[in-house]
């Protein structure tokens, strides 16, 4: 270790400081105690020979010899607080593993042994687990979207918490056994525009709460067996069924709503039985070929749908059932004739499609229907109307006033029918007149 020292130039004596951390210190201390020793050789120098400098030399030299000694005993305590300073090494960077390392680098070895030997050691975390999902399929909130990519099959890897399961517009030709296995989860279920013909009777076991079902545009004959008793609403329109058997919907008392129009359907393809036990308010077989309505419908519908179809008439008997129904569609039929008292089994009626019939008048019955706000009966043949054909005689027996009749595309006349006929519609613009092509 380098140090540097002071000397007394008139004693001879000799300082001598290690080197310390902070040299600039130690500079300014030499400059000062070097001025000190300078300024006392100078007042050391012989006196004159006159008696008044012998008086000022000898108060100089008891000044002087007082601050050299009081300059010593600066200059040791100065050293003496230097000393723990000069004992450190200069500031050396180091790297982030330097702080683990003593002295030859034992002190991280033999912390890092310890480590192993307590099992303190720091472990490799494991590679977080990502939701699987099929392969070109988007999944996402419980949603697994698998439409339009071509699929003739059910894709592997569903995520078993998946909600909705969205499969439509593909080429699947079978529903297998275990193609849904695990999918106890499933809300809905979209199989709309496939080329599904096969179904085995185990492929919806598995989801016990489905609710939504939508079959609609496949290939299919046959309702398929086995549905989940959950299940609330079930569209499979726009198929190849003939047939519903006895017992088809048996067990699913939830059901609230079939759409099954689009189907080649005969009246003779419904056997008795077949809605038994069902409590539907929502049923549509449009499309089809039915000539009539259909018998041993469930008594709890609130809408029936049987637009284009093949209906000819509507006889006494065949609206019985349906006490309950709030919207009737009979459109686009071939129907001629009413039986009168038909719609007196239809209390609670309040929307009624009868238009692109045949019709040659307004059927009777109508002023009796209480709540019948809406009355569709355009594109017939209807040549005149009287003015007791919509509204009662005397006030107080219908309960809600008509808010739309439609009677356009008629040969009637209609500046000869009297303003009176709709005495009890709620507005003149809710009637429609006109526009009769032959």
């Amino acid at each position: 270790m380098t140090g540097f020292k002071l000397v007394c130039s008139s004693t001879g004596s000799i300082f001598s400081v290690w080197n310390a951390s902070e040299s600039i210190s130690i500079a300014v201390l030499a400059r000062f105690y070097t001025k000190v020793f300078t300024r006392r050789e100078e007042l050391f120098q012989p006196p004159s020979r006159n008696t008044g400098t012998k008086v000022r030399v000898c108060h100089c030299v008891t000044s002087v010899s007082v601050m050299f000694s009081h300059c010593c005993i600066l200059l040791l305590l100065g050293v003496s607080s230097l000393i723990p300073l000069s004992l450190e090494l200069p500031f050396e960077q180091r790297g982030f593993w330097d702080f683990g390392i003593d002295g030859d680098g034992r002190g991280l070895m033999t912390m890092m042994m310890r480590d192993e030997e307590e099992g303190s050691a720091v472990e490799e975390p494991s590679p977080p687990e990502f939701p699987v999902c099929p392969f070109g399929c988007h999944c996402q909130l419980k949603v697994v979207q698998c439409s339009d990519l071509g699929l003739t099959e059910v894709p592997k890897n569903i995520p078993t918490d998946t909600k909705l399961l969205d499969l439509q517009s593909n080429r699947i030709t079978e529903l297998k056994e275990n193609d849904f296995k695990g999918l106890s989860n499933l809300y809905a279920l979209s199989l709309v525009n496939n080329k599904i013909s096969k179904v085995h009777p185990r492929a919806f076991v598995p989801m016990r709460h489905l609710q939504k079902l939508y079959f609609s545009r496949n290939l299919l004959t046959a309702i398929p067996k086995n549905l989940p008793a959950s299940l609330v609403e079930l569209r499979i329109h726009d198929n190849r069924i003939k047939k519903v058997a006895d017992g088809t919907f048996s067990g699913l008392g939830s059901m609230n709503c079939i759409e099954m129009g689009g189907n080649p359907l005969q009246n003779s393809g419904f056997e008795p039985g077949a809605f038994k036990g069902l409590k539907l308010n929502y049923l549509r077989i449009s499309e089809a070929k039915l000539t009539g309505i259909p018998k041993d419908l469930p008594e709890s519908l609130h809408e029936l749908h049987l637009d284009h179809n093949e209906i000819q008439a509507i006889e006494l008997e065949d609206l019985s059932r349906y006490k309950q129904l709030y919207r009737l569609g009979l459109g686009y039929n071939h129907i001629r004739m009413i039986e009168n008292g038909s719609l007196s089994y239809l209390p609670n009626l309040r929307e009624l499609h009868l238009e692109n019939n045949r019709l040659s008048r307004i059927p009777k019955g109508l002023p009796d229907m209480k709540y019948l706000q809406v009355v569709y009966l355009h594109s017939n043949n209807i040549s005149r109307i009287s003015v007791d054909d919509f509204c009662p005689r005397s006030f107080g027996v219908k309960r809600s006033f008509y808010n739309g009749i439609s009677l356009f595309g008629n040969p009637v006349q209609y500046w000869e029918v009297q303003p009176a006929t709709f005495r009890c519609v709620s507005d003149r613009l809710s009637i429609h007149f006109g526009n009769y092509k032959k």
